[in-house]
């Protein structure tokens, strides 16, 4: 079922990755269409500072502590961490999800504004932003997940995709709204783009795990 999770260790060290299987499906709004062709794994979580560390050597990020989402990286950081992670596993398992496979993962059948319905007044179960992070990043996985079991895919930190926001790519979307986010930014089609070199507190990433 979509709410079992996988755990993959990292060889040779003690991190690990948890992952919930996406099935193939499409999901119809009335303004449009997310398809998703392929079976694959979404993080359970954001990626942590401790997971970060543990392949980078470093911690990049603002606000410090070993299960907060790892933040402060670029586009162009994430890629290197993900050359890494190929590395070490021996195959080219770990990429970055699309804007689409984000979208259907966080709508979890839903076509409502939030993943949870359309009622702003439970964003604060689901998700840190605006309204109740204080101003700051907190451990993944403390507010409710959704339908899928994944948690934090509204609020806490913004999340990098390997799609580019139009044709000329010079800039790749991240989605999901974070601590610093009003509501309306934490909606399941809330998009932003930056450029690849683009850091700030308030993005980081979660990973897709290919088999």
């Amino acid at each position: 079922t979509k709410q079992m999770t996988v755990t993959k260790n990292l060889p040779g060290s003690e991190i690990h990755f948890d992952f919930c299987p996406i099935l193939a499906g499409t999901c119809r709004m009335e303004s449009h269409e997310v398809k998703n062709d392929k079976d694959f794994y979404l993080g359970k979580y954001q990626v942590t500072q401790q997971q970060w560390e543990g392949v980078m050597g470093y911690n990049p990020s603002h606000f410090k502590g070993e299960n907060l989402p790892v933040e402060t990286v670029s586009h162009a950081d994430v890629q290197i961490f993900i050359l890494k992670l190929n590395s070490i596993s021996g195959k080219k398992n770990y990429r970055l999800p699309t804007e689409a496979e984000w979208e259907y993962a966080c709508r979890a059948e839903s076509t409502s504004e939030y993943y949870f319905g359309d009622d702003v007044s439970r964003l604060g179960e689901y998700a840190w932003y605006k309204g109740n992070a204080g101003g700051k990043t907190h451990p993944v996985g403390q507010k409710k997940p959704n339908k899928w079991g994944l948690y934090d895919m509204a609020g806490n930190v913004r999340e990098w995709t390997e799609s580019w926001s139009d044709r000329s790519c010079l800039y790749f979307v991240n989605l999901g709204g974070s601590w610093h986010s009003d509501a309306e930014y934490c909606r399941s089609v809330s998009r932003l783009h930056n450029p690849p070199v683009h850091k700030s507190n308030f993005v980081g990433l979660r990973l897709v795990f290919v088999p």
